[in-house]
């Protein structure tokens, strides 16, 4: 029979601290959603209180139809949709060039488009707003698309090359030998391999897109364009705040970032075809 090791004590502390920062952060979030299941009336009468006494559907009722937040999601999920769709699609060619065509000028080149989150985004409004007034891309859901992925490309480039850099050479002059053009290595060989890379960066990508407020604010002023962030946002503007609304649409936005990171979570793995050569 083995042995059981011994736990030592600063063991146990680790994992006694490591379970209360848990609590601690996962805290908020939960009292969001159980929130979100409580009324107005419950809400203002006992702040305190930590489970409602009786669990309501309302909140989401109005939110999603007499607030008519359908809309917003609707906005939002195309929004964010297409963002990650292109930006993932360019990245990946990018990411491969820069390995394949560029390999010495691949570190410099990957340094300079990480530069571009050195500025922040509230420096770049108004040079966005021109440049979107020009193309007459205001008020549109393609301009939010066009703007969310010069974000967004720079920044899934450098993610993916260091995915693409596992990739051996050899399994590719392999095909190559076998009849394969460059294009079959990239879609047949290459992307399979760096699937999780992918899916990864296309998650992160989607995120950053569904809780983007700033641009979608400035660059978009019809109601029935309105991403669902900036709807959050206009609850405040309520002459008496329904927190019970606010927390329930709170928690819509919330729940697919959620989702989201802990899918990704099982992707964030790389090295794949490390061992793939003999």
């Amino acid at each position: 029979m083995k042995k059981l090791k011994k736990i030592g004590p600063s063991t146990v502390f680790s994992y006694v601290f490591l379970t209360v920062l848990a609590i601690v952060c996962v805290f908020p979030l939960l009292w969001l959603l159980v929130s979100a299941f409580k009324s107005s009336n419950e809400m203002l009468a006992n702040p305190t209180a930590f489970l409602p006494k009786d669990w309501t559907w309302e909140n989401f009722k109005t939110v999603l139809f007499t607030l008519k937040f359908t809309v917003n999601i609707k906005n939002s999920v195309i929004v964010a949709l297409w963002t990650t769709v292109i930006a993932t699609f360019i990245s990946c060619l990018a990411a491969y060039g820069i390995i394949r065509f560029f390999p010495k000028l691949g570190n410099i080149m990957t340094r300079i488009l990480i530069t571009t989150y050195m500025f922040p985004s509230i420096m770049l409004v108004i040079p966005y707003a021109v440049v979107m007034k020009t193309l007459g891309l205001t008020n549109t859901r393609v301009g939010l698309v066009l703007v969310y992925m010069s974000f967004s490309v720079p920044y899934a480039v450098w993610m993916l090359v260091g995915f693409f850099k596992t990739v051996p050479i050899g399994i590719e002059e392999a095909a190559r030998i076998d009849g394969a053009n460059r294009l079959m290595v990239f879609t047949k060989i290459v992307l399979p391999l760096v699937r999780p890379g992918i899916v990864s960066t296309a998650i992160y990508v989607f995120i950053n897109a569904w809780n983007e407020f700033l641009y979608a604010l400035l660059l978009v002023s019809s109601s029935d364009k309105t991403t669902l962030s900036v709807a959050v946002k206009t609850l405040e503007g309520a002459d008496i705040l329904n927190w019970g609304s606010m927390m329930a649409a709170s928690a819509i936005v919330v729940l697919p970032s959620i989702f989201f990171f802990c899918l990704i979570q099982n992707k964030l793995a790389g090295g794949l075809a490390d061992g793939a050569v003999k």
